[in-house]
């Protein structure tokens, strides 16, 4: 197999004459390849007169034409074909069968990595399926009150459901690859496995996690919704057990916890039972939009609006005093969501559908928060710091409504009267007001700092008119979950901590190859389960 990188090509071109640019530098005839797959695609804007997009691809043909491309074309190179992972199974009996806690991304992929080597896994989701879960966020976004198990953090798909579904395809780690395979053949676009920056949409995740969950449940998983952990059980340092909030226990011994950023009773749970965890650094700020036709324009001048462009997007970042400020999970022609999931607090997130059509864009600006900064309250002193700014952010906004402040006023230090050309979009609501009353002085400062300087790398970033909506809290995980070299708890045999939520991913792929990686360490210890007359004494007991 040979890959071929640098395929520049005006926007628009075809695969068709994709192949033919590809035999040309190889030097071979197009026909005399056997295979031709795109592996990568991006585009190229620096130059506004001559943007471009870019292809990576692979090829095979006879050993003398791959031998004679090699030869001929210094973009060209040998790939190895990776064989097909082959677990070596762990000889431990399991007794029984493994425990995933949370259906997020982590979760998901841990359950059907164990699934599809006969673990027959149980997976235990706080929120429901898809589809009751997007009824109850939808009827809260339309005025209905929220719903503390199915919202936008909590519910099948983890919080990533309501969201761009951005998927960050880190090319040389297989499991990012391995995780995108998954989702095309559960419904997701093809394009995903080449996107610099592939996305699949709100709209297209809906639909897709019921494929997945039906081919866990096929390969022997079971799930139940609206099951919460309460607690473990655990004797001598050893995992034996899993407590549900009705005061049952599932008896087992091994655990992959991926319970996300969000389970913030169950954190405060597993630390009362001397669960080790540790504060981590996190970043919190607001969402800000601007206008898409103004992105497209500036990054692709009269190309602005072409198909094959679709809609532009950006990633900025400045650091002052060693502190980041930048932007994160952009999600262009979307639209901000109330991603609230605790009675009493206010937070928000982007969101965006398969289109991207949406007349504005958003991205969270957020500035690096350390933990000596969170204040009291030992490894859990950032999420009890979230809570605070939450609180603020409801009590602004009066209940539903967001805080949202223009960039000129936020500027200025005064309070927003109205709005201009760029419109809050987040369906409950927005209260004009000052930010500066919602936010910790020393964030509001490093943002105002921050927002002249993102203007000079992207003209109109810091317009008077761009809005800015608060807060943005949940960026990621405040906590980390610290585990050995075996994926244990460094405190608990047999927990599997994983996800953003333990501590160590940020984002849907990265989450997703943490909990196969989590799955993989459980299966090098255990053997599957039977199902013989061991499981008879398995499952819910007082």
């Amino acid at each position: 197999m040979i890959r071929i990188t640098g395929l520049r090509v005006p926007p628009g071109t075809g695969e068709e004459a994709l192949r033919h640019k590809a035999a040309a530098l190889a030097g071979v005839e197009p026909q005399e390849f056997q295979s031709f797959a795109i592996v990568r695609r991006s585009v190229d804007a620096r130059k506004k007169s001559a943007i471009a997009v870019d292809y990576a691809v692979e090829v095979s043909a006879s050993p003398a034409a791959e031998a004679r491309c090699l030869r001929r074309c210094k973009q060209a190179q040998r790939v190895e074909v990776l064989p097909v992972f082959q677990p070596i199974l762990g000889e431990e009996p399991l007794r029984g069968r493994p425990v995933v806690v949370g259906m997020g991304p982590a979760g998901l992929f841990a359950a059907l990595e164990l699934a599809k080597h006969g673990y027959r896994p149980v997976v235990w989701e706080r929120g429901g399926d898809v589809e009751t879960r997007t009824r109850a966020v939808e009827g809260f976004f339309a005025g209905g009150p929220l719903s503390l198990q199915d919202n936008v953090q909590f519910g099948e798909g983890g919080a990533g459901t309501f969201s761009d579904g951005k998927l960050t395809n880190r090319g040389k780690d297989p499991l990012s690859h391995e995780v995108l395979a998954q989702l095309v053949e559960a419904g997701a676009p093809p394009d995903i496995l080449y996107q610099h920056r592939g996305h699949v949409g709100t709209d297209r995740l809906r639909a897709i996690l019921p494929n997945l969950r039906r081919r866990l449940v096929a390969m022997g998983g079971e799930v139940y919704f609206h099951t919460c952990l309460s607690g473990i059980a655990v004797q001598n340092g050893r995992l034996c057990g899993v407590l549900r909030e009705d005061g049952l226990c599932w008896d087992t011994r091994a655990v992959i916890l991926a319970i996300g950023h969000s389970a913030r009773d169950t954190l405060e749970g597993l630390w009362s039972q001397g669960l080790a965890l540790e504060a981590k650094p996190c970043a919190m700020g607001v969402r800000i939009e601007h206008l898409q036709a103004w992105l497209d324009r500036l990054q692709y001048g009269e190309l602005a609006g072409h198909p094959d462009l679709g809609a532009a997007d950006y990633q900025l970042s400045v650091t002052m005093d060693s502190r980041s400020v930048y932007t994160f999970c952009m999600c262009p022609g979307g639209s901000v969501v109330n991603a609230s999931s605790e009675v009493g607090r206010l937070c928000v997130n982007g969101m965006s559908l398969h289109a991207r059509d949406g007349v504005q864009c958003n991205s969270a600006l957020v500035c690096q928060v350390f933990p000596q900064e969170y204040g009291e309250g030992g490894p859990l002193a950032g999420m009890y710091f979230q809570r605070r700014l939450e609180e603020a952010a409801f009590c602004a906004g009066g209940g539903r409504a967001a805080p949202a402040q223009r960039v000129e006023d936020f500027l200025r230090q005064r309070s927003t009267r109205g709005f201009g050309s760029v419109r809050p979009t987040i369906a409950t609501g927005a209260v004009p007001l000052n930010l500066w009353k919602v936010l910790p002085g020393r964030i509001a400062a490093q943002l105002a700092t921050a927002l002249p300087r993102l203007d000079a790398k992207l003209p109109g970033f810091a317009d008077g008119d761009a809005v800015m909506t608060g807060v943005e809290t949940r960026t990621s995980s405040t906590v980390r979950m610290p585990r050995g070299e075996d994926g244990c708890s460094v405190s608990v045999d047999g927990l599997y901590p994983a996800g953003e939520g333990a501590g160590y991913a940020g984002g849907i792929v990265s989450s997703a190859v943490d909990g196969i990686r989590q799955a993989r360490k459980l299966m090098a210890r255990f053997a599957p389960p039977d199902g013989g007359a061991e499981e008879a004494d398995y499952g819910l007991f007082k």
